[in-house]
């Protein structure tokens, strides 16, 4: 037979000993083996062996850790970690280590909650030292916890991302302000014992166990069901832990969702609503919700006090006149739901944002009456109910729910007191 080059299958690899040499970046000053000097076997170990060299010299990459304590835990640092899991890409299901031992806390990519430090270029987020001042603006006097320290430094980003635009965006900067004071303040004041009110008086109630702050306190495993061994008592708490950081995170993510999606739809609605109030009442205290509800009580604040001074009551040379009706809106109607034909609810105006308090309540021979009894009494046809806590009323039509808001204008203050 005729010697010649030897024939490869053009669907198959060449052989061992006619493959180019790896492109793998090595020490020039050792030659490498070649196929005219060297066996296929024992090349193909040197090759091998210069890939192993080559890989072990390639720089590790280190494990994204986060850093908190142990031992009993608390709102602002299971808030804290869950952001930084779940809403910052650098720290998206990082390890999380749970001691006060600052040798384990050093090689953390980011420590929260313990330490000593507040130093975020460093990301270091203590706010327990005694020198510790920091809020979230000039305009704020709650000190941050935890929790406030990791929403000032990523909310913007978080932001951001889940509105699809900038950090620079007008949108975001707002939504910014109005996520901290609505849901993330209320944990740095619980977190550093801030009080709500200067002045809280006597409890009617305890809402201890209504809290956020006590939500995450009742994960924390009771003591008497704890091991004895320090090793599992931590497995154990660590677990605890995770369950009460993605339990308020959840909560994180509601109030998320409400302040970059409905909170900013609810804005335009608010707004063509307070302007059209005066075809109702020549003094502008109705509001009516044409076509569905919005989420109206923060953006009616805020336009009353842009365009009018505020909801305050009326005051004379700084003194309050008792028995005297409040400014702004007084009732709300809206209908319960957007099918043809819904019936209308009427809401009364709280005389501030997150109290029971209303500014005018429905008339008191109204209370806790329904159905045809309450049209006799008002002279209303229609009459769903009056809640007996005279903050909501119904009727069947829109123009029955008018008539209720406009006879609850017309009786006197002192007839709508609060009655037992």
């Amino acid at each position: 037979m005729e010697s010649g080059p030897q024939k490869t299958h053009p669907e198959l690899p060449p052989p061992l000993h006619l493959r180019a040499p790896p492109q793998t970046a090595i020490d020039q000053s050792s030659p490498l083996p070649t196929a005219t000097t060297t066996p296929s076997c024992m090349l193909r170990a040197s090759v091998l062996s210069i890939l192993k060299m080559a890989a072990e010299s390639a720089p590790k990459k280190l494990c994204t850790t986060i850093g908190t304590h142990n031992g009993h835990f608390h709102a602002d640092e299971a808030l804290a970690v869950y952001i930084l899991r779940k809403h910052v890409a650098a720290y998206k299901d990082a390890k999380l280590v749970r001691t006060r031992d600052p040798a384990l806390l050093k090689p953390c990519s980011i420590v929260v909650d313990v330490g000593g430090e507040f130093k975020p270029k460093e990301l270091r987020f203590d706010h327990h030292q005694s020198d510790f001042e920091e809020t979230f603006s000039k305009h704020h006097k709650t000190k941050l916890s935890s929790a406030g320290l990791v929403y000032k430094e990523f909310g913007r980003e978080i932001l951001a991302a889940t509105l699809h635009t900038n950090k620079e965006d007008e949108l975001v900067g707002l939504v910014y302000n109005k996520f901290y004071e609505g849901f993330i303040e209320a944990l740095d004041a619980h977190d550093n014992g801030i009080a709500a009110y200067d002045n809280p008086g006597e409890r009617k109630f305890s809402e201890d166990s209504f809290t956020l702050g006590a939500m995450v306190g009742r994960r924390n495993p009771r003591s008497s069901k704890m091991p004895s061994d320090p090793v599992e008592a931590q497995a154990v708490e660590d677990k605890h832990f995770e369950i009460a950081s993605q339990r308020i995170g959840e909560e994180f993510d509601y109030e998320l969702e409400y302040y970059t999606s409905v909170w900013p739809q609810a804005g335009g609605i608010v707004e063509s609503a307070y302007n059209e109030r005066k075809q109702y009442d020549p003094d502008g205290r109705i509001i009516v919700f044409k076509g569905h509800s919005a989420a109206w009580k923060d953006h009616l604040f805020t336009l009353e006090a842009e365009q009018q001074g505020g909801p305050d009551v009326q005051k004379e040379n700084g003194e309050e006149q008792k028995g005297k009706e409040q400014k702004g809106v007084l009732y709300v109607l809206y209908p319960e739901s957007a099918a043809p034909g819904s019936k209308w609810r009427i809401q009364c105006v709280p005389d501030s944002k997150g109290s029971f308090n209303s500014r005018k309540k429905l008339p008191a021979a109204w209370k806790g009456l329904r159905d045809e009894e309450l049209d006799d009494v008002a002279g209303i046809e229609g009459c769903v109910f009056v809640h007996p806590g005279r903050f909501m009323g119904g009727n069947k039509t829109f123009e029955g729910a008018l008539a209720m808001a406009k006879k609850a204008l017309e009786t006197p203050l002192e007839k709508t007191a609060l009655e037992n």
